[in-house]
């Protein structure tokens, strides 16, 4: 399976970060840099694992969360003057505010240019009835994967090598999807028995949502996940 989906298309280091600390309900200015390390680092290799292609800025992030890390254990050096020592968390905490403010302004925008899309008549890519989901991420998608595989684990052994094609089952997913507004994340790995077919599955969507033909919703924060069609 040679096959390889290029990470950084989807998200950076920074929108894994920031999902991480929405996930665990965490404190930008008082992030628990051993376990947000410990969670970052699990994703890296989950990457790996999935053969996805990553840019080297996650592997940096990598050694910066170590090196904050690293610095917070060590015993603080008080000045004569019994300053309060400088947390090594607050240059980290203030990319992750500049970069949220960042996304947040980049959602507005694509807001409006939705808005002059609809009033110029031409036809949204996203069912209009559903309106009132979010769009889920590539973290929302791995996190979602992640139970499935391990739900698979439990219940069989590997044991078919199976010749699978990404291209194929790029095609199976949309025929999941023919004539029908929307289908569970679930779905599309409903039968498969294998970590080969389940990998493989995963690349294929992450392709079709790449290519912008589905899309993947959520009706709240961390929820279901619903794989659209997009409208040609």
């Amino acid at each position: 399976m040679d096959y390889r989906v290029r990470l950084e298309v989807f998200e950076g280091p920074l929108d894994l970060l920031l999902h991480l600390i929405k996930k665990n309900e965490l404190d930008i200015f008082n992030i628990p840099i051993a376990e947000i390390t410990a969670d970052y680092l699990n994703y890296i290799k989950f990457f790996r694992k999935l053969n996805l292609n990553f840019a080297g800025e996650f592997l940096v992030m990598a050694s910066t969360l170590i090196h904050i890390k690293s610095r917070t254990l060590l015993p603080s050096m008080e000045t004569a003057e019994e300053e309060e020592p400088e947390d090594p968390r607050a240059e980290l905490a203030a990319r992750l505010m500049e970069y949220e403010k960042f996304k947040e302004a980049a959602s507005i925008l694509k807001e409006r240019e939705v808005i002059q899309r609809d009033i110029y008549g031409r036809l949204p890519l996203i069912p209009q009835d559903e309106d009132y989901t979010i769009e889920a991420t590539l973290f929302d998608l791995m996190d979602a994967f992640q139970k499935v595989v391990f739900r698979v684990e439990k219940e069989v052994r590997e044991i078919i090598q199976e010749d699978i094609k990404v291209e194929d089952r790029i095609q199976e997913i949309l025929n999941l999807l023919e004539n029908k507004r929307f289908i569970n994340f679930e779905t599309i790995f409903s039968g498969q028995r294998t970590k080969r077919l389940l990998i493989v599955t995963f690349l294929a969507l992450l392709e079709l949502i790449r290519l912008k033909m589905v899309f993947a919703r959520q009706t709240r924060l961390f929820g279901d996940i619903r794989i659209y069609r997009a409208k040609s």
